[in-house]
């Protein structure tokens, strides 16, 4: 029989491929500590994370009671949220606190944002003092604000500083962040006014002023702008990171670009589970209840609109009764319909998140969006006008069926722009519940015109 090596041999080149996901079970299983950290310790934090949260609860218990002398601060800050507490429960106190004094500023405020108070106090203890007081100030910020994005461990040098005075002290300094792109040069009352990058730092000679070689692309967000705004500045500006300030404009830290790529994900991710109507916050080491629960009211609220559409259906059930064939084409036109209102929020709630559909342009788009709809409706009017002809041998239910695909095409182009665009006027994230509404609108008017057409032609 081979040998367990032979059995659960890897490729370094997939960290998380089937191979490796079932040799590190089983040395959970087997209880082998050295064969788990022969597997787990050439992997990168990120995909430790993943592997922690593909795995089952009483698994990835076992994991960490086996493995918890390895877990540190880069694998803590990679944890999805949704087990991050969990997996905080079962961390060691000494290797918890080894962990988060290993962290940034930004990255303890990221875990902390999700923890309980008693979990919230038990972090904050194992920090520095100044350490402790950073993150206090910054989660003094509202949620989701840049004071809560930003480090800060920030690198300052005053404004009429040469190249060697930087560079010099630079060298002499006895902490500086793990990873820093910038110098940012401040006045004496702390206000940045521009900052250097280290390139341009190491290839100017020492005499050069700072202030000669500070980037075009300098600009500072305030600690209480909202953070998918400042992605928006990394994403729009090809920022690398940014000075954030007070009221005041001093200087408070910094938002560097990893941080606001983050945000850019999660927003992406947000709009996805909205449109899914699956929760925003929905992850697959979800527990089964929690899951159901999320869920249910948009299930609820699909109930309700199906429930609308088949109230419209009643209201021509003698037609229904007395043609059966309208039974038969009612799915295609509301199918058509809604995948064309699908189609066009898609874009939509995509373009009001990258703001490329702003008040300049969106009747220009709405425009397009309603003869884009036509034009499509059009097209398949034709041909599901022949395949009624066809299919039932009646010209008129052909020609009904044109019409009434003419007319769904086209108020789903409308209501696929309308719907976010709206929403978002009123205050709400334009991907809530804007498939729900799009999918009621084009099922109840591809069926009242339809059947209502079918009623007054053919019946």
């Amino acid at each position: 029989m081979p040998d367990f090596q032979a059995q659960t041999e890897v490729r370094e080149d997939d960290p998380l491929e089937a191979r490796r996901v079932a040799a590190v079970l089983a040395a959970v299983e087997a209880g082998d500590t050295a064969r788990l950290t022969d597997l787990l310790a050439p992997l990168h934090a990120a995909d430790i994370a993943d592997l922690l949260e593909q795995m089952g609860a009483g698994d990835r218990h076992a994991l960490l009671h086996l493995w918890s002398g390895e877990i540190d601060g880069e694998i803590l800050s990679e944890i999805d949220e949704s087990i991050r507490e969990e997996v905080i429960d079962h961390l060691p106190r000494d290797v918890l606190h080894q962990a988060v004094r290993e962290l940034d500023t930004d990255d303890v405020v990221d875990i902390l944002e999700d923890l309980e108070a008693p979990q919230r106090e038990q972090i904050l203890t194992a920090l520095e003092d100044v350490d402790r007081v950073a993150v206090e100030q910054a989660m003094a910020y509202p949620e989701g604000s840049a004071g809560r994005l930003m480090q800060r461990e920030v690198v300052v040098a005053p404004e009429p500083w040469t190249v060697g005075e930087a560079t010099d002290f630079l060298r002499r300094a006895k902490r500086l962040p793990d990873q820093f792109y910038h110098i940012i040069l401040v006045d004496p009352r702390m206000k940045p006014m521009g900052y250097v990058t280290l390139g341009r730092l190491l290839s100017a000679r020492r005499d050069v002023p700072l202030r000669d070689l500070t980037e075009a692309s300098f600009r500072t967000v305030k600690a209480t702008e909202e953070e998918a705004d400042v992605a928006y500045i990394f994403n729009q500006y090809h920022l690398i990171s940014c000075p954030v300030v007070d009221a005041a404009g001093r200087l408070v830290g910094v938002i560097t670009i990893d941080d606001a790529m983050n945000v850019l994900d999660e927003e992406h991710e947000e709009d996805m589970l909205l449109l899914a109507g699956v929760g925003e916050e929905s992850a697959i080491s979800d527990q089964v209840i929690e899951t159901a629960r999320k869920r249910l009211p948009w299930l609820f609220a699909n109930l309700l609109t199906a429930i609308l559409a088949s109230l419209v259906i009643a209201q021509f059930e003698d037609s229904i009764a007395r043609l059966v064939a309208l039974a038969v084409l009612m799915p295609i036109v509301a199918s058509m319909g809604g995948n064309a209102g699908t189609q066009t929020l898609t874009v939509a709630v995509r373009a009001l998140a990258t703001r490329d559909l702003t008040g300049s342009n969106v009747w220009r788009v709405i425009r397009r969006e309603t003869i884009v709809g036509l034009v499509n409706g059009l097209f398949f009017a034709v041909v599901m006008g022949a395949v009624g002809w066809v299919w039932f041998g009646d010209g008129a239910l052909g020609a009904v069926l044109a019409a009434a695909m003419v007319v769904n095409l086209l108020v789903a182009g409308m209501a696929g722009i309308l719907v976010p665009v709206l929403l978002e006027k009123g205050g709400l994230d334009p991907a809530l519940a804007s498939g729900t509404f799009v999918t009621t609108v084009t099922d109840v008017v591809g069926f009242f015109a339809f059947l209502g057409l079918a009623t007054v032609i053919l019946i």
